[in-house]
């Protein structure tokens, strides 16, 4: 074999990687896994831990179908790899509810209809969970008026400045954009 053969590394094609173990927190199980160094964190969840909410949509972290939750904050799992997450808390849409316990969130996409296809539902839901508790917390956006002010107005603007990292090819954004204003303000979801 030449050593074009071999690519970077010095390993042929057909070589594997040594695996490594690491154990994360998905949904509120530990849960140990074996993986290549250079797997993604989507490709763990939806290969290994057969969790097939979380989409994988464009594999370039620009349209958030793959979003999920890493220590309560918002984390395109396509890119960050599975080995950079040991011991980490990781929720996916899965984690969020159950059909007969639905976390607020969900049950507000569903009343206001924010979703047509529903690909990209799951990433949107996640991103808006985490987005909320990003104002909770005081975390300006480009969209705020005074970004020194903790005290954040949600208004639509604000909702899709924050959620812009998340695409809708069925431009349910409208349906979304309410669904996300009625949770954040107590509202029938």
């Amino acid at each position: 074999m030449s050593d074009s053969d071999r690519g970077a590394g010095g390993r042929g094609q057909d070589e594997m990687a040594p695996l490594s173990a690491i154990t994360l927190r998905v949904n509120d199980q530990v849960r140990r896994l074996e993986v290549d160094p250079r797997t993604s964190l989507l490709d763990a969840l939806r290969e290994q831990l057969r969790l097939t909410g979380t989409k994988k949509g464009c594999d370039h972290g620009q349209c958030g179908a793959c979003t999920v939750l890493i220590n309560g904050r918002r984390v395109n799992s396509c890119l960050t790899l599975a080995v950079m997450h040991e011991g980490d808390d990781v929720v996916t849409i899965e984690g969020l509810g159950d059909p007969d316990d639905l976390h607020p969130m969900q049950r507000a996409f569903v009343e206001c209809d924010g979703f047509q296809c529903g690909y990209c539902t799951p990433g949107q839901i996640c991103s808006a969970v985490g987005m909320l508790t990003e104002v909770e917390a005081g975390w300006p956006s480009h969209a705020g008026a005074d970004v020194a002010s903790s005290r954040i107005a949600l208004s639509d603007e604000e909702i899709r400045e924050r959620m812009s990292g998340n695409i809708c090819r069925c431009a349910a954004y409208p349906n979304i954009v309410a669904a996300i204003r009625g949770v954040a303000e107590g509202g029938p979801a």
